[in-house]
């Protein structure tokens, strides 16, 4: 009796907690990576190589990734996956089954009110902090859409927001950041763990793909493919001006996993409706990932084709409680990222509210100050053949008249050594330029080994840039 009481007592409890249990901070967990696809297949159509090329100027990139997780501040969309796996579950409150914890998830869309967003304020942002092109979260795999689709009814235009004036996030977003030269991209999520053409309730959801055998109910996956393609053609048909970049991910939904959401019909439609539209199917080798998106990870050695680090603030969305990483060591990652061929994007999750956090801010803009002084190291530049000696980092102009050498602190790296040393890259007539200052600075041969001697008055707590040419 005394025992049943007590059980009882626990369950009581347990409820009790469910409307104030604590949610997990960032520190508490890591997802999982994507890797790079391990190969790549150039496309064939000009305009889309023609904007390759013009996305590959510009080097470094923001995403944005916003939805109903914001709200509670909590990791997006997996931890509504039903897969046993220890970064989703213990990311997940404790106190609901797996059921109710999906239907409390899904409830944000009851409470999800930014009242704050304001677009130019976010792109005047991200203009000072130096990027040059966006990426925009207009679905995550939650299903919940920042745009206002005809698709469905689950979307920010039917919350307490639908009602503002800037309801139709996604579309001003754009509107912002094409007003400031940005290239426009957007995020879209293949799989939709909300529609019932993916995850069909008469079935129980193990894991993130589709949870009905697709052979035995091939109706319903033409219907939710049917839905796949009338989203995109909202997103492309020019409602929402032009767009440059589709940013697909959920790579499972792809033929080689028996989810053939038929890729050459969207890109062909969508392609119709953006020409030159890069599509990036990331993970999905072939025709549609124009380029390859490694998540949060930097390849080994330098690549000649078109690629792009990924690379998150803290977690993609905001999170509550979390630990940004450092403006220096995102600094060291965008020059490495360059100097290997990529590009970088940088994640950046803004607050339920609308905002960005100051400590964002902070990161974004002290990244932008340095490239104020040292862009020209890294805007438009190519890959030079010999890239890296140490933390010295290099690139070159796309005339091949000009090198230019990094200096990227690491984490750890208490300042710049006042005497910056290389092999090779022999700059002519020993002639080397400090971006930051357009000034001069002694440099000195030892055969092929380069000695570059830092002024007094240089401040070395931050990495450093110079230029040359070559001999």
């Amino acid at each position: 009796m005394i025992l049943s009481e007590m059980r009882n007592t626990i369950k009581c409890l347990a409820l009790g907690l469910a409307l104030t249990a604590s949610i997990p901070t960032f520190g508490q967990y890591e997802g999982m990576r994507h890797k790079r696809s391990d190969g790549y297949v150039w496309p064939t159509d000009s305009l889309v190589l023609k904007k390759l090329d013009q996305w590959k100027d510009l080097k470094y990139g923001v995403i944005f990734h916003w939805g109903l997780y914001s709200v509670p501040g909590i990791m997006e969309s997996w931890v509504l996956c039903g897969e046993d796996l220890d970064w989703i579950e213990n990311a997940r409150r404790k106190d609901l089954n797996y059921e109710d914890y999906k239907r409390w998830y899904w409830s944000h869309k009851d409470s999800i009110n930014p009242v704050k967003f304001d677009p130019d304020k976010w792109a005047d942002l991200m203009a000072k902090g130096g990027m040059k092109y966006m990426v925009f979260t207009t679905k995550h795999h939650e299903g919940f859409c920042m745009f206002d689709t005809k698709q469905t009814d689950f979307s920010i235009m039917n919350s307490p927001f639908g009602k503002d004036p800037r309801a139709n996030v996604t579309k001003h977003v754009f509107d912002a950041f094409r007003k400031k030269g940005f290239m426009i991209g957007a995020y879209f999520s293949k799989p939709d763990w909300h529609s019932e053409y993916y995850w069909w309730p008469f079935y129980p959801t193990k894991d993130r793909n589709v949870n009905y055998n697709i052979a035995r109910h091939p109706d319903r996956w033409e219907k939710f493919c049917q839905f796949t393609y009338n989203q995109i053609n909202e997103l492309t048909n020019g409602d929402y001006g032009n767009v440059d970049i589709l940013w697909l991910d959920g790579g499972q939904v792809a033929p080689g996993n028996n989810q053939d959401i038929h890729m050459d019909k969207i890109a062909a439609m969508a392609r119709k409706n953006q020409p030159g539209l890069i599509v990036v199917d990331r993970t999905v080798k072939g025709e549609f990932e124009n380029y390859q998106t490694p998540e949060g990870e930097v390849p080994a050695t330098q690549l000649d084709i078109p690629w792009e680090t990924c690379y998150s603030l803290y977690g993609w969305g905001w999170r509550k409680g979390a630990t940004l990483k450092s403006s220096k060591k995102v600094l060291a990652v965008l020059i490495e990222v360059v100097a290997k061929g990529g590009n970088f994007l940088l994640g950046v999750g803004p607050k339920p509210d609308g905002t960005i956090e100051e400590q964002a801010v902070d990161r974004v803009t002290t990244i932008g100050k340095w490239l104020d002084k040292n862009g020209e190291a890294i805007y438009a530049t190519v890959n030079a053949r010999k890239y890296n000696d140490g933390n010295v980092w290099f690139t070159q102009s796309k005339d091949g008249k000009k090198m230019y050498a990094m200096y990227a602190l690491k984490e750890d790296d208490p300042e710049v050594p006042a005497v910056i040393e290389w092999t090779g890259n022999i700059p002519a007539g020993k002639k080397v330029t400090l971006l930051s200052t357009g000034k001069r600075v002694k440099c000195e041969m030892d055969g092929d080994r380069v000695k570059v001697y830092l002024p007094k008055h240089v401040d070395r707590t931050e990495s450093l840039a110079f230029s040359f040419g070559i001999k």
